[in-house]
């Protein structure tokens, strides 16, 4: 590092977008995928930055105080932390990744904390939040600057605890490195983001970093835990490589964490929870195998923290809906309709086996894939969606700047090798005669389409979106809420018998 000009100023904020400085700001100068934060620096310095942070300081404004550092990133992230009073020093903060399962884990996590007495901020896919303040989510885990904003509100209006996604873009770019983790979380890895990560090597070794290198015990926090799943072939990987003690959890044999006579029906699930400390009899509304996986991940994040078994089944036996988990869509049809998040190959695979295992009636899937991310993922899905559904019915997610039908069509070869009936649209008219698929381009008629063809015993599955209240098309984001949209279908006249 190396500091140029004047030192003696007043910070008056944290400034990584040129357009938002105001007189007295530090201006750091990010390098992006497709703009060079270094381009802007006379710009943020006319908006009345006093000082910059650069990785290049080859064509600075004059007189202008600069610090050179080899990443202005993870420097953004620690000087946001300092800025900011580092709210996480004096708390418990518990930092979930893992492709599938984070968001779960968060809520189950906080109803543990607050049968605990320890009442927590919650940061992720769906929003911040704490108490009677809630924030629209724009990414899961923020930009380093508006998290230790967010944090420092939300420890000053009371919070005792910090539980929040920490996914892999962000790990990758080092948005949490001014973090003070008690408790790093893995839940499992499976084939996501790769438009970004390019390939599951470099996939897992961000995910690595949390427990590889921000969790290392010091004088600040001297007891840090990893809790890692060990059934997922990438927690033997991530536990190590952890630079602190390792807390187990699976199913199969050696956790340290685990359940027996677990039983999975409608009504949720049931069993015992089997621990170093003792077993305790649980239950909970969650569904399907995927779900037992979150609770023994929340429990585990409980167990390393102290928390009592009574506690910990108190808090997950408390633990309502997730929005856009296998959310239910009400109706006095005799059909399950499901909303649920699931966008991989995975996360599909795991709802439709648990919706598979509970079925009395057939299965039709609505599913898409978004566009502008990782192509390879769109016929695994396809497949899946083809092979434990009666009816996959393929459609749009996110187009973005892509066309539907082109997204459509490679999420169709995964389907094609299964020999199922490729049905037409027309042909629909009546009844499901045999296992089958087809393309539905608007997202709409296809929700609407399944909900038609749908008898009392079935079971709609509208997948991909979750929580989402919007489609991207182009550029412009336009409200649309699966829930929603499945609320108005079950009252359209036109139902199949």
């Amino acid at each position: 590092m190396r500091v140029t000009g004047a030192t003696d100023m007043e910070i008056r904020g944290l400034f990584y977008d040129s357009r938002a400085v105001i007189p007295g700001g530090l201006f750091f100068a990010l390098r992006g995928a497709t703009v060079d934060g270094h381009s802007f620096l006379s710009r943020a310095v006319s908006a009345g930055a006093v000082a910059l942070v650069v990785e290049d300081d080859t064509e600075l404004p004059e007189g202008i105080t600069a610090v050179t550092v080899r990443d202005a990133r993870q420097a953004m992230a620690r000087m946001a932390a300092c800025y900011f009073g580092n709210p996480t020093a004096g708390i418990p903060l518990i930092g979930i990744t893992g492709t599938n399962g984070k968001t779960t884990t968060t809520y189950l996590i906080e109803s543990i904390l607050a049968k605990g007495g320890i009442p927590s901020a919650v940061l992720g896919t769906i929003n911040y939040r704490f108490g009677s303040s809630c924030f629209e989510s724009s990414h899961t885990t923020p930009e380093s600057v508006d998290l230790q904003r967010m944090l420092r509100q939300m420890v000053d209006l009371g919070a005792k605890s910090v539980v929040m996604e920490v996914s892999s873009h962000s790990l990758e770019q080092k948005r949490v490195d001014g973090c003070l983790f008690d408790v790093g979380v893995f839940t499992n890895l499976t084939r996501d983001h790769l438009d970004y990560h390019h390939d599951m090597e470099s996939y897992l070794e961000s995910k690595q970093r949390l427990f590889s290198e921000l969790l290392v015990p010091d004088r600040q926090k001297p007891l840090r835990h990893a809790v890692v799943n060990v059934d997922d072939p990438a927690g033997l990987v991530i536990a190590g490589s952890a630079v602190c003690p390792v807390f187990t959890y699976g199913l199969n044999p050696g956790a340290a964490l685990s359940a027996r006579d677990v039983v999975f029906s409608t009504a949720g699930i049931s069993g015992i929870l089997t621990t170093p400390g003792g077993e305790s009899a649980f239950s909970s509304r969650l569904l399907g195998r995927f779900n037992l996986y979150n609770i023994l991940s929340a429990a585990g994040a409980a167990f390393v923290l102290g928390l009592s078994l009574d506690t910990i089944r108190s808090g997950i036996e408390d633990h309502g809906k997730v929005e856009g988990r296998l959310e239910r869509v009400e109706n006095d049809r005799g059909i399950t309709v499901l909303v649920d998040y699931a966008h991989t190959g995975d996360a599909l695979e795991n709802v439709l086996q648990t919706l598979q295992e509970l079925a009395t009636g057939r299965i039709i899937t609505v599913f898409g894939c978004g566009g502008d991310r990782d192509r390879g993922k769109r016929p695994i899905m396809g497949e899946v969606a083809g092979r434990f559904s009666d009816l996959a019915i393929i459609t749009s997610d996110n187009p973005r700047s892509e066309e539907p039908a082109a997204i459509i069509r490679e999420v169709r070869e995964g389907l094609l090798p299964l020999g199922l009936r490729e049905y037409l649209l027309p042909e629909l008219s009546g009844e499901i005669t045999e296992k089958g698929f087809l393309s539905v381009e608007s997202r709409r008629e296809a929700i609407q389409l399944a909900v038609r063809l749908a008898r009392p015993g079935d079971i709609v599955l509208v997948a991909g979106k979750g929580h989402e209240d919007y489609q991207i098309i182009g550029t412009e984001k336009h409200h649309f809420d699966d829930q929603e949209e499945a609320a108005i279908a079950l009252q359209l006249p036109g139902r199949v018998a």
